[in-house]
């Protein structure tokens, strides 16, 4: 196992002479022997920045990952940030590294490009059956997993959604190679689509602009070169996927018209992890912390309720958030409210130091010193803090 770093060169001086080297680490470098692909696979595997064991995280798996390991990296730490408005999760994120693009991203063999192609089905049942189990084995996972591609890796995320829907709960496909062996794919998912139930699924499809000069959406499709064949290819599987509405697949395509096929991944992957947990944001403004009855309590109640039905596993509000929350109650001297959150954290975090901590706060404000003690210690026992010592 090896670690993945960032070099960070501090200087003191314009010079290099005078650099100062420390190193930034994002996530490690893992290796599994694949007995279905009979060879090693390094894998790319990013950690929360306050990674918690007792907490269970949703997993990324993200083909090409040493190509765009470092973008989605950074997208879900600024996206998962606990500040009150909050994207998405906070995830594991395992980048899968591909040996032969046309090996392992294709569902069938095109020797005028490539004499291995068609290995599609191989790959697919290694992460499956052994990615999948490993990670499982090795980190505190939630079973919310999402799969992204781009090009030939959209083309593994296309085939994964029409073959096998329920090895992933979202779908992430940048601008897929639809048009790979005759669109042998687009024509399979012509006929999965319309007599196939895709219900809880979510798909995010994005399109690159990779058109002759002059051209539209519109006029692109009367155009046969093979020039266009790309475009067009992801343009009726746009249609395929508007024109069956029936099959309960909840989906998004959206059309680039200032990126190219190379340039699309970052920001069609950030929309996407919007489209993907619009549900999840729990929105706040000033109004809520001045508010003094129990109807953010209710509608905090409801959000998560939804959130963790649709996630498929409790998910709890954020401990900071709830805890601001509650000493602003008890700032305001609504005792009730206040003891609602403190509690609420106690129930939710009971492996945290600071939620017994504040909950001690709470009972020595309101001159219940015995109570006070007790959730002191508790809070103790759990880490020992000077400034909870002192209480």
């Amino acid at each position: 196992m090896r670690k993945l770093i960032i070099i960070l060169l501090l200087s003191a001086s314009a010079t290099l002479t005078n650099a100062q080297s420390n190193n930034i680490e994002i996530g490690i470098i893992d290796t599994i022997n694949s007995k279905i692909l009979n060879e090693k696979r390094s894998i790319w595997i990013y950690k929360p920045e306050n990674f918690d064991v007792q907490k269970k995280y949703p997993v990324i798996y993200l083909l090409d990952g040493d190509w765009h390991f470092v973008s989605v990296v950074g997208m879900i730490q600024q996206l998962s940030y606990i500040n009150g408005n909050t994207i998405c999760p906070e995830m594991i994120i395992v980048g899968i590294p591909i040996k032969d693009r046309f090996r392992d991203l294709t569902p069938s063999c095109d020797s005028s490009i490539s004499k291995i192609s068609g290995g599609y089905n191989e790959f697919i049942s290694f992460i499956n059956e052994e990615l999948i189990t490993y990670i499982n084995s090795a980190y505190p996972t939630a079973p919310y997993k999402i799969l992204i591609g781009h090009s030939l890796g959209g083309l593994t995320v296309i085939n994964t959604l029409m073959k096998f829907p329920n090895m992933f709960n979202s779908y992430i496909a940048i601008d897929p190679s639809m048009w790979w062996d005759n669109q042998i794919s687009l024509n399979e998912a012509k006929n999965t689509l319309a007599s196939d139930k895709f219900e809880n699924k979510r798909l995010f499809f994005a399109i690159a602009h990779n058109m002759n000069k002059g051209m539209d959406t519109t006029s692109v499709r009367k155009d046969n070169t093979r020039n266009t064949l790309a475009i067009r290819s992801n343009l009726e599987l746009s249609d395929m996927l508007k024109a069956n509405s029936n099959n309960e697949l909840n989906f998004q395509t959206k059309y680039y018209l200032n990126e190219s096929h190379g340039s699309i991944p970052l920001i069609a992957t950030y929309d996407a992890l919007h489209y993907i947990f619009d549900f999840y944001n729990f929105p706040m403004d000033k109004s809520d912390y001045a508010d003094t009855t129990m109807a953010l309590v209710y509608r905090m109640k409801y959000h998560y309720n939804n959130v963790s039905n649709i996630m498929g596993y409790k998910i709890n509000p954020s401990e900071s958030i709830i805890n601001t929350l509650g000493y602003n109650a008890l700032y305001m001297n609504n005792n009730k409210l206040a003891e609602y959150f403190f509690k609420l954290n106690v129930e939710n975090y009971p492996t945290s130091n600071n939620a017994f901590d504040s909950m001690g706060d709470f009972f020595y404000a309101v001159g219940n010193y015995e109570q006070a003690i007790i959730m002191y210690k508790k809070a103790l026992s759990i880490y020992d803090n000077i400034e909870t010592r002192k209480k």
